[in-house]
């Protein structure tokens, strides 16, 4: 049992081998909580969450960490906006985003770091940047000289010749316009906090260098993140880490976009869709299966014709799970290991496209064993299909989808009742030989929203797809 997983910095699939025997360290780059999250957002906590599950099926003793960026140049420039205090609209979209990512069923990750409560770890940081050459400060502010580094920009690939550093207003002082900013001088008005080199806040590169150092150490497994954040954020992140003496991340493994149009999903854009709004249209596990079923590194174009595909199929796999829960009179529970299948497309760069199919040909030879009426293998297939739908976070029995009241799950008691009387009176006409009224009846269940189907027990409902 190997796992392989596509290295950014080798541009190849590489396998995988820890640091530590049996243990993985990851560190995700998390939010920027400059607004509420959608659903491009969430798409690469899903992503590292399926890691998260398939490396703790495989056995490893899994530490991840997602940070939290809570103070940089978006959040000011909101709160000079909005007239509010950086803090405020910080935490509050922090929670928007944790919402979001409880709601599609992300576990919680081992440490949530917040930039703000590591301003210390970021001094110590720069100190020995500085002491060792590839630092230095002017006008308050502290730069990183990229010519100090050997290596530089070897992950994005770059010639250093043609860099264009992103640079903000305030920067004064570069060396070299290549330089980028580790610790920005106060402005009125902005949160600041005292250093030796003066009041100020903190960059954006040097706040994940120092999180990940405290949290993970010198060197550490994977780093994960967008594909956006290759350059400059994670490029940058190398060189404050490697400067400093750390390993830091032995593979780098990044996600692709959700778009719209072509183009990627983003607020500035003005074509996001917020998860608040989405978990409200569709039921959050719908919203999962369509985030996180295609391979991570391939685009998924947002439209609400593919979403209602993800619903169809994944209603075809909750059909069958509720249909087998039925037959066998009770719960079954997951079996003990995956098919064999399924390991080996997880196990190759997390093959989840690859692991779903997988994933439906089992439920189709549940569904066949229960037209045969042969409860032991339905039974047999839904224990297999309940092991690899925990990977993947989509279990509708997990107790997380329980609480699930989308659909008015709080009513189906009710529903249940006045469909039953409609189905009797749907019987009686098939009893009468009325299949003109048996089939009318049907038809307008049908347009409600309801499917029908006719088993050995009887008829039973679901809701549709919409």
């Amino acid at each position: 049992m190997t796992i392989r997983l596509y290295d950014t910095s080798a541009r190849q699939i590489r396998d995988f081998t820890p640091i530590t025997p049996g243990c993985v360290s990851i560190y995700l780059c998390g939010a920027t909580v400059q607004a509420a999250p959608h659903i491009g957002h969430i798409r690469s906590g899903l992503n590292f969450d399926i890691m998260r599950r398939w490396f703790e099926y495989r056995g490893y003793d899994v530490t991840f960490v997602r940070n939290v960026t809570d103070i940089d140049d978006k959040i000011i420039r909101k709160s000079a906006e909005q007239d509010r205090p950086w803090w405020a609209i910080g935490y509050e979209n922090e929670r928007a985003f944790n919402d979001g990512y409880t709601a599609l069923g992300c576990l919680p990750p081992t440490y949530e770091p917040r930039a703000t409560g590591h301003i210390t770890e970021m001094v110590e940081m720069m100190r020995g940047l500085i002491e060792r050459g590839h630092a230095y400060e002017a006008d308050g502010n502290v730069y990183f000289d990229v010519r100090s580094l050997p290596g530089y920009l070897s992950l994005s690939n770059q010639d250093l010749d043609e860099l264009r550093q992103p640079s903000e207003d305030g920067e004064t002082g570069k060396r070299d316009p290549r330089d980028f900013a580790m610790w920005k001088a106060v402005k009125p008005g902005e949160p600041s906090w005292e250093t030796p080199w003066g009041r100020g806040r903190p960059g954006w590169h040097l706040e994940c260098s120092a999180m990940a150092h405290k949290y993970l150490g010198s060197a550490f497994d994977i780093h994960g993140g967008g594909i956006d954040l290759i350059f400059p954020h994670h490029e940058n992140e190398i060189a404050q880490a490697v400067g400093f003496g750390d390993e830091f991340a032995h593979y780098w493994v990044h996600n692709s976009w959700v778009t719209m149009s072509g183009e990627k999903m983003s607020k500035s854009l003005g074509n996001s869709v917020l998860v608040s709004e989405m978990v409200k249209a569709w039921r959050p596990i719908v919203l999962r299966y369509y985030l996180g079923t295609p391979h991570y590194r391939s685009t998924i174009e947002y439209s609400e014709e593919a979403l209602r595909e993800a619903e169809s199929a994944f209603a075809r796999i909750e059909g069958f799970v509720q249909r087998v829960v039925e037959k066998a009179g009770g719960p079954v529970e997951p079996a003990a290991e995956v098919p064999p299948a399924f390991a080996e497309a997880m196990d190759d760069d997390l093959g989840v496209p690859q692991a779903l199919a997988v994933v439906h040909t089992t439920v189709r030879q549940g569904n066949s064993a229960l037209a045969a009426d042969d409860k032991e293998a339905a039974v047999a297939r839904l224990a297999e299909v309940r092991a690899m739908l925990a990977v993947l976070g989509l279990d509708p029995l997990d107790p997380h989808w329980a609480g699930e009241s989308d659909r008015g799950e709080d009513l189906h008691g009710v529903v249940d009742t006045l469909v039953r009387l409609v189905l009797q009176q749907r019987e009686s006409a098939r009893v009468r030989k009325d299949w003109a009224t048996a089939d009318a009846i049907r038809d307008q269940l049908n347009q409600s929203g309801l499917v029908i189907e006719d088993g050995p027990q009887g008829p039973r409902w679901t809701l549709g797809p919409r």
